[in-house]
């Protein structure tokens, strides 16, 4: 149910770390209204040394603690991919997010063109339940740190095993 009330993002950050976003107003509610959110979220993690290694982010309809009048929820940083603190399979199989978001920094974003060096990437996963008809959404995008887009792509009816980034979001869902 869309309205004409925006979706407000506004990022936060710990100790010069990305830690999340915080939404108001209301949740997105359209793939396309994710991908904008994953516009927002690539934008802030092309700055520099604000995000050093590819990183989950899940939606949660919690609010943080004193919240501003409107705010309805948080994407945080649930853990990074690969290393020491690496998220493990099936960390979400208990409840599952309404969006999960991967977001890799510069330095670990491979650009679609050669002229965009330090740009940041990411993709998000809005799980549906196939059995029941409802198809798994994506969306990926890649941004500068000036702003500029250079990719976005949204689908519909995803086989997550199809792409890396979603394959790892499923796999972090996957009971």
């Amino acid at each position: 149910m869309h309205t004409n009330e925006p979706v407000g993002v506004t990022p936060f950050q710990a100790r010069g770390s990305l830690q999340g976003f915080v939404i108001s107003g209301r949740w997105p509610d359209t793939t396309k209204e994710w991908a904008q959110l994953l516009v927002l979220a690539v934008r802030v993690a092309s700055l520099p040394g604000l995000l050093t290694t590819t990183t989950v982010f899940g939606a949660r309809e919690e609010l943080p603690d004193d919240p501003q009048p409107g705010t309805v929820g948080l994407v945080l940083a649930e853990g990074p991919v690969l290393g020491e603190q690496a998220l493990l399979p099936g960390r979400f199989a208990g409840h599952v997010p309404p969006a999960l978001l991967m977001l890799h920094p510069p330095s670990e974003t491979r650009p679609s063109l050669p002229e965009c060096t330090g740009a940041a990437s990411g993709c998000v996963l809005l799980p549906g339940l196939p059995h029941l008809g409802l198809a798994h959404r994506a969306a990926w995008v890649e941004a500068e740190l000036d702003g500029t887009v250079t990719s976005m792509i949204s689908r519909v009816g995803v086989d997550p095993i199809s792409d890396p980034d979603t394959a790892v979001l499923a796999m972090l869902l996957a009971a």
